[in-house]
């Protein structure tokens, strides 16, 4: 075993633990390469400090698809910087990566930080072209309150309609370990954030889904102790898939709520292969796309030559 070997999976331990502890992820940050990829950090899609993010290009980006990621936090903590490494990671597979701020509690309550996710997508929407992105493959994604930031996105056109945009404008979207369908609140954290007792029956997910909805990808811890696995994800699965919705549906064993998300990281890829199912996720909604226009190009020429 190489020095190198040795010293990461020594450092294992304590990334699990800082992870556990919901700390800062500075250290998985400093152990997760960067190689080519291009950083450029604080862009302003809005007014204020919280409105800013920074976009993550592979080398040699062109008509790249994109996804545009937003954090976890319980809607009241986060910082784009901490997830470098998903940045990094999702652009080693050639995905041009945008990670978000977003107005937090106390300073925005539901549905504030709603527009704000809106606003971060239609910017990247106007502006991917500029590092190498297709706007026409444009992808939103999350983990935990970040995951729901992107299926309220995903499945509730208002906020993308105060843009100028629709649903029917992404590719797709993907959650990590999201919480779809959690009235009545029990976390008190969470309570004041959806106006607890008087939480907006609208501001959940699941009562969004809708037979045209934009392909999903959603991936859980199966023993997930922050958000039951079960009723939010299979939920919503469901949901989905009543509505003719393409929806894969993934749960893995060796991670919790928040190492699922670590596991994108290069020093955690052993828990689970989550990088690996959200790289092949675009790809396959890219190819599968492809065949549809294929295929309609094709009816579109045999019908011409039949006149």
């Amino acid at each position: 075993m190489t020095r190198s070997a040795i010293i990461l999976l020594a450092a294992v331990p304590l990334l699990l633990l800082a992870l556990a502890a919901c700390s800062p992820l500075t250290a998985l940050n400093a152990l997760s390469p960067g190689g080519a990829t291009t950083v450029t950090a604080d862009l302003a899609y809005g007014d204020g400090p919280r409105r800013k993010l920074d976009v993550y290009r592979p080398p040699d980006a062109n008509g790249a698809p994109v996804v545009v990621f937003f954090y976890g936090g319980n809607w009241v903590g986060g910082d784009r910087g901490d997830y470098a490494f998903v940045g990094r990671a999702l652009a080693s597979r050639g995905i041009v990566t945008v990670i978000a701020d977003y107005r937090l509690y106390p300073e925005v309550r539901y549905p504030e930080f709603l527009k704000d996710v809106a606003q971060a997508v239609a910017w990247t929407r106007r502006e991917a072209g500029h590092y190498g992105g297709d706007p026409k493959r444009l992808y939103v994604m999350g983990h935990s309150a970040g995951a729901y930031n992107a299926a309220m996105i995903a499945l509730d056109g208002r906020w993308l309609a105060e843009q100028g945009m629709s649903p029917a404008e992404l590719r797709g979207w993907i959650g990590l370990a999201g919480p779809y369908d959690f009235l009545p609140i029990e976390n008190p954290t969470t309570r004041p954030v959806f106006h607890f007792p008087n939480t907006p029956p609208e501001s959940q997910p699941i009562r969004h889904v809708n037979a045209g909805a934009p392909p999903a990808l959603l991936i859980a811890a199966r023993s997930d102790k922050l958000v039951n696995p079960q009723r939010n994800t299979g939920g919503l699965a469901d949901a989905l898939r009543a509505r003719q919705v393409p929806v894969r549906e993934v749960y893995y064993d060796k991670v919790s709520h928040t190492t699922l998300v670590g596991s994108i990281a290069a020093p955690l890829r052993w828990l689970a292969p989550t990088l690996d199912e959200v790289a092949s996720f675009v790809t396959a909604e890219e190819a599968r796309r492809s065949a549809v226009a294929l295929t309609h190009c094709c009816q579109g020429s045999a019908r011409d030559a039949d006149r």
